[in-house]
């Protein structure tokens, strides 16, 4: 895998990324306070604010104990809840690097509609292939794949600091996320069922989503696919000269 550590893209229209910001203190907030409980309230507390397949489609019932509220809404809650540091810190660590420009090209408001509606996709993408399962599902992932999918149809040329194999280059954001994706397929195509407790369908309904609605949650102004982009190496020489 490739991680991401740092993109040399500035924001152009907004002066800070408050949303995405906002969406890392929430789900670090609840994984602290899911530390916090013992070994039965941490699964009484994933169980009732995952989204649990069976619960959503009203194949299955829960019990008193975890029907803190509708099936329906844990599509929702789920993304804030994290199985493990590393599944958070994964995460973040994309959203962090990612997200600003996203939401840079849309606006604050539309930022929140877009990542909450790439997380439904995800889940649904999930859900929908066993929706008989007990199994909840948690995360982040499936709205940040859809963070992905913007980004990369945004700046496929930006340039991206990556830690690959050891060592850390700058790669175009084309090479980093489109490894990313093949990696979603691939695992699909080698665990279909989602084993190993990844569901790999939600990354790639997310990232599918996420590609789709940038199109419609782009400012006017916003151009796709880095039209008009000008390597770092060529900028000064193109500046024209004063008269």
């Amino acid at each position: 895998m490739l991680i991401p550590l740092h993109d040399e893209n500035p924001l152009r229209h907004i002066r800070f990324q408050y949303v995405t910001v906002a969406i890392i203190a929430v789900c670090v907030a609840v994984f602290l306070y899911q530390s916090t409980l013992d070994v039965r309230a941490e699964r009484v507390f994933v169980m009732s604010y995952g989204a649990i397949p069976a619960a959503v489609f009203g194949l299955a019932e829960r019990g008193a104990e975890i029907a803190a509220i509708p099936p329906s809404v844990t599509l929702l809650t789920s993304m804030f809840l994290h199985g493990g540091f590393m599944h958070l810190a994964g995460n973040m660590l994309f959203l962090w690097v990612l997200g600003d420009n996203v939401e840079d090209a849309m606006g604050h408001a539309r930022y929140v509609a877009f990542y909450l509606l790439s997380g439904l996709a995800a889940a649904l993408a999930h859900a929908g292939l066993d929706p008989a399962s007990k199994i909840p599902m948690i995360g982040a992932s499936g709205a940040i794949s859809g963070v992905i999918g913007a980004y990369l149809i945004l700046h496929p040329k930006a340039p991206i600091k990556t830690l690959a194999l050891r060592m850390i280059v700058y790669l175009p954001a084309w090479v980093v996320l489109g490894l990313w994706f093949a990696f979603q397929l691939i695992n699909v195509a080698m665990t279909p069922n989602g084993a190993g407790g990844v569901a790999w369908w939600a990354h790639i309904g997310g990232f599918v989503a996420g590609a789709i609605l940038i199109f419609l949650f782009r400012k006017r102004d916003v151009t796709l696919f880095d039209r008009g982009y000008v390597p770092k190496s060529r900028r000064r020489s193109i500046i024209p000269n004063s008269e």
